[in-house]
């Protein structure tokens, strides 16, 4: 008898050095080696968006620890006076990640359970009360970092719009008869419309100018590819001999020359500021090649700053007069910035009295930098940059009858701020039959 005792003693000590981490008993002896106490009844085991989840159903309240061991990569759940009902559950509790699953007794009473992972995984667990027809419950997740990586990489972003407020330092542009100078009022209204862009969901300002100093073009170019700029707005205040000429006007790059003589001129006076070839870096030296490769990289911009150029002219008609009814081409130096979009506002005519007391006012300033953000907004609903915010749809809804945006806002758990900019909406008027787009949430 005492013989038998001895075996048995050694058989519980040969169990318990099995239950760590090297190598788990298997878990028919469980029930055998435990005492009476908290029982897992069943595992669960679910994979969704990179995470691997465990649910244990357990017959009341458990105390628990979780850690995690490297090389190889195992999670280990040790569970406080518990046994495992059903051994034979684990055998189909596999995935890609999980490898499988080994348990064993710790301490003659305690449950340890031994994730085998094919990968490193983060570990979280919570307990659960009984709930909706279920009892205590135990849930694991295995969160897998390169799936976090990953999402995290195609975060969308938002659209940057550069802001180029013209002149600047000893370049003063023109001069009002009343003394204003255009530097002045451009960074005014760039500053104006950067802080209402700071506002918009989906976008980002970036302030290529943001003091009163000197840039060159090319400096000015350089300084918009460097933020990853989608659009370049430059700023600008027109002036003209005659003091009767008024209106704003909207210009884009040509490369095959000006659509008037107008735009041929202002294009001169703008670029003599400084003189520009490019500011792409070829790696030719042949002038003909370079400027053929220049031209080339340009064309593609073109068709799209022609686009973003209309939405702000029409716009820009809301605010007052404008002095071309289309958008005029000419080859402003400062425009000449491959692979972005870019504009160059002539916001009025500083030569012009009554324009001249319109560009000083702060009221008026931020009426045009309103027109602006609308007809960039009107064109990158349309046509926003793939990865961006703004690109995104989550889906559409026709509006019905009695609709408000508040109202869908609630529906689809939107802000009603990121409706508005996704639909280039510029009041919350809505007509039935009309289609808005849901975006995602940012």
């Amino acid at each position: 008898m005492i013989k038998g005792c001895a075996v048995e003693n050694q058989r519980r000590k040969f169990i318990t050095q099995l239950a760590g981490i090297g190598g788990l008993a298997a878990a028919p002896f469980i029930g055998q080696a435990a005492s009476a106490g908290a029982q897992v009844n069943n595992i669960r085991l679910s994979k969704n968006k990179g995470q691997t989840r465990l649910v244990f159903d357990l017959n009341g309240p458990i105390e628990h620890k979780l850690f995690a061991l490297h090389k190889p990569e195992r999670v280990v759940i040790d569970l406080k006076q518990t046994r495992l009902m059903n051994s034979g559950l684990l055998e189909e509790l596999h995935n890609e990640n999980l490898k499988g699953i080994r348990t064993g007794v710790r301490n003659m009473h305690d449950l340890r359970v031994v994730l085998d992972l094919n990968a490193k995984a983060t570990p979280q667990s919570f307990l659960l009360e009984p709930a909706g027809g279920q009892g205590h419950r135990l849930v694991i997740d295995l969160k897998d970092p390169q799936q976090r990586a990953v999402k995290k990489e195609n975060k969308l972003r938002n659209v940057v719009v550069a802001i180029d407020a013209g002149h600047g330092g000893n370049d003063p542009g023109a001069t009002g008869r009343n003394g204003t100078r255009e530097k002045d009022i451009t960074l005014q209204i760039a500053r104006r419309l950067e802080s209402l862009i700071k506002k918009t969901p989906g976008m980002t300002p970036a302030m290529i100018r943001s003091s009163d100093r000197f840039m060159r073009l090319r400096d000015r170019i350089k300084k918009a590819h460097q933020a990853n700029a989608d659009l370049m707005i430059s700023i600008h205040a027109d002036s003209f001999p005659d003091k009767r000429a008024r209106g704003a006007s909207v210009y884009a790059l040509s490369v095959s020359g000006a659509s008037s003589e107008t735009a041929h001129l202002l294009a001169e006076k703008e670029n003599s500021v400084d003189m520009l070839f490019g500011n792409v870096d070829l790696s030719v030296k042949d002038k003909m090649v370079q400027q053929v490769l220049l031209d080339l990289s340009l064309t593609g911009t073109i068709e799209s700053s022609l686009d973003i150029g209309s939405e702000v002219l029409n716009e820009l008609t809301r605010v007052g007069r404008v002095h071309k009814k289309k958008v005029q081409q000419a080859g402003f130096a400062v425009l000449k910035a491959p692979n972005i979009p870019a504009i160059l506002l002539e916001t009025a005519f500083i030569s012009n009295p009554k324009e001249e007391r319109k560009l000083r006012s702060p009221a008026h300033q931020v009426k045009v930098a309103k027109a602006i953000l609308r007809g960039v907004g009107d064109y990158f609903s349309r046509k926003a940059p793939p990865g961006t915010w703004l690109s995104q749809v989550k889906q559409t809804y026709t509006i019905q009858r009695g609709d408000t945006l508040a109202m869908i806002s609630d529906k689809f758990n939107t802000p009603v701020s990121h409706l508005r900019t996704r639909n280039a909406l510029h009041d919350d008027r809505l007509k039935a039959g009309q289609k808005l787009i849901i975006p995602e949430s940012s």
